[in-house]
């Protein structure tokens, strides 16, 4: 950078400061864009939302970024939310993937249905205590232990939802990590765990009878990050899809067997290991994506929500059964992104819009996961997955 340039003011983005969520202050942005970079944004300026239902949601708003929504399905769930034939909608650039879905839904409904469960809820904040040497740091945990019900009320007194389930300890050296575990009813619930635990840890602070110091987090709640913590431990929603597959109806629809499945399983779950895969199935992500994108879920979640374990066995009759076991799904039907506009028609399209309902959607999302799996899985092994790819997924223009 020449000095010339290092002594260019910075030219701050417009904003209007009586109302800054209207058309004309977006437009407002758009033109400063255009005029600044000679990018067309014709567009980003088309959308039917109004601006003024966004504050919450997103800063300096300009326009919309359109992403095609595809409808795979119907996929048929046995859940204990989730029940009945379901319409998915997927929004993606990715050619194929719709269709991939469709196929595995297709067969999971042939073969009877998804049986789904949602095995455990739990939304962290981690902050850290320090103090001089591990014996004071043990001392404090001993401290926690004895005054929990007063740090839970504390901490419960800032969510009328939240529930403080239990402060898990981990010393490391002259410090205490400490992870703080919420149910955080139909909300992601990373907001509400958060201001729970300052709260909490505000309370220690004034009522410990030493002088202590604390970080509201040292890392270890892996927010937006993956680890084997929360694969032990859960995160957001443990939910597990399963079903029993027919050799007949794999055998007609994925043009596999069950013997070709679990030589293959047992193939992948190798590289998997030797790679340290953080999921040991065929593509977790894509669908979580692209229901993220369509149910106005926090996308960057998909780091944590697509870890999981695949598990199978080939049954004496000849069938196979296989499950998908999600251990950190975080999932919302409540805040965030689930009150936009098109973000709600396909909550709604799940018949998962508002409170009660984050269990029903953690469970159709671990239902696609399953179909996605078996038809990927299924054309690899069949010599039909470049093939369809060169076919449907690739845009030439």
């Amino acid at each position: 950078m020449s000095d010339a340039d290092a002594k260019t003011p910075r030219v701050p983005i417009p904003r209007d400061r009586d109302n800054d969520y209207t058309e004309g202050a977006a437009a407002m942005r758009r033109a400063f864009i255009q005029e600044r970079t000679g990018a067309s944004l014709e567009h980003v300026g088309r959308y039917s939302l109004d601006p003024g239902t966004l504050p919450g949601n997103i800063e300096n708003f300009m326009g919309v970024a359109q992403v095609p929504i595809g409808i795979a399905g119907p996929v048929r769930i046995r859940g204990e939310h989730a029940q009945g034939d379901f319409y998915i909608p997927l929004a993606t650039s990715e050619g194929t993937l719709v269709a991939s879905y469709n196929r595995g839904m297709r067969l999971l409904t042939e073969c009877g249905g998804v049986k789904t469960t949602v095995v455990e809820q739990a939304m962290q904040r981690a902050p850290v205590f320090l103090f001089e040497d591990a014996r004071a740091a043990r001392e404090f945990g001993e401290w926690l232990t004895e005054h929990h019900d007063e740090i839970k009320q504390a901490a419960e007194s800032t969510t009328r939802v939240g529930k403080l389930l239990h402060i898990a300890r981990y010393p490391l050296a002259c410090n205490l990590y400490l992870r703080f575990n919420y149910s955080t009813g139909d909300a992601a619930g990373q907001n509400m765990s958060g201001k729970a635990t300052h709260a909490a840890c505000e309370w220690i602070l004034a009522h410990y009878p030493k002088k202590i110091r604390y970080i509201l987090s040292g890392a270890i709640d892996t927010d937006k990050k993956h680890s084997q913590l929360n694969v032990l431990q859960t995160r957001g929603r443990r939910v597990v899809a399963e079903a029993v597959l027919s050799r007949e109806v794999l055998e007609r629809i994925a043009h596999v067997t069950p013997e070709q499945l679990f030589e293959y399983r047992q193939i992948t779950q190798a590289g998997g290991f030797m790679a340290g895969s953080a999921y040991n199935g065929a593509h977790a992500a894509n669908a979580l994506a692209a229901m993220f994108i369509a149910t106005g879920q926090d996308v960057a979640n998909v780091s944590e929500s697509h870890a999981g374990i695949t598990y199978a066995q080939l049954l004496p009759n000849g069938d196979y059964y296989w499950s998908v076991t999600l251990p950190a799904l975080i999932v919302a039907t409540y805040g965030g992104g689930t009150a936009l506009a098109t973000q709600r028609e396909c909550l709604e399209m799940l018949g998962c819009v508002g409170q009660g309902k984050a269990d029903k959607l953690a469970e159709i999302c671990a239902a696609v996961v399953l179909a996605g799996d078996i038809s990927l899985s299924s054309a690899i092994l069949a010599g039909d997955w470049v093939s369809s790819h060169d076919k449907y997924g690739r845009n030439r223009k």
